[in-house]
């Protein structure tokens, strides 16, 4: 019986994985999650709580695998530019990828205090990751530059979703670059 419910479980967290990457937040609603893994609405609430117990888990499960592939891109090169070259490319490598699209759904959403916290707590590891290399590189503050440059990340991955009149070779390019020379630098274009 356990195994049953592990299975459906798992079933539900990948609907809402397809649901998010297909509509964003709007489209995951219980009634769509029953439709799509063909359990009674009844039932998904015997699982998750709230659409936001459905994210938390969604987060548990999904940010550390996202998260220890960057982890792994950065640890196969050496010095400190090309772990930030690797920690820019590795993200947005992701982007097509259903769990990613599912967890930038996730992070554009209103969401109740404790999936945010979630959130905040798995993104704050990825940054964490990052802040060495940009000390070593003689960044005064390194932690603030991980920030920003995460948000630099996160715009590229916005733009590289929205289908703009870049490619997403361009926008990769761009955020590389400006990762690696600020914005006055034009080297890896």
């Amino acid at each position: 019986m356990a195994e049953h419910r592990t299975m459906q479980r798992g079933a539900l967290l990948d609907a809402a994985r397809s649901l998010l990457s297909e509509g964003g937040t709007e489209a995951l609603t219980f009634p769509a999650l029953a439709e799509r893994t063909g359990l009674a609405r009844s039932s998904v609430y015997e699982y998750f709580r709230s659409r936001a117990a459905v994210v938390e888990e969604l987060c548990a499960v999904d940010f550390p695998v996202w998260a220890a592939e960057v982890e792994a891109a950065m640890a196969g090169v050496d010095g400190p530019e090309a772990k930030v070259e690797a920690y820019v490319r590795r993200q947005l490598a992701l982007v097509g990828d259903r769990r990613h699209r599912a967890v930038v759904a996730i992070s554009a959403s209103e969401l109740d205090a404790g999936a945010r916290e979630k959130i905040r707590a798995a993104h704050g590891g990825l940054i964490a990751m990052i802040v060495e290399a940009l000390g070593e590189l003689g960044h005064e503050q390194p932690r603030l530059a991980a920030m920003l440059l995460q948000g630099v990340v996160d715009a590229a991955v916005r733009r590289i979703e929205l289908g703009v009149a870049e490619t997403p070779h361009e926008i990769v390019e761009a955020t590389v670059s400006m990762a690696l020379r600020g914005v006055g630098g034009r080297g890896g274009l």
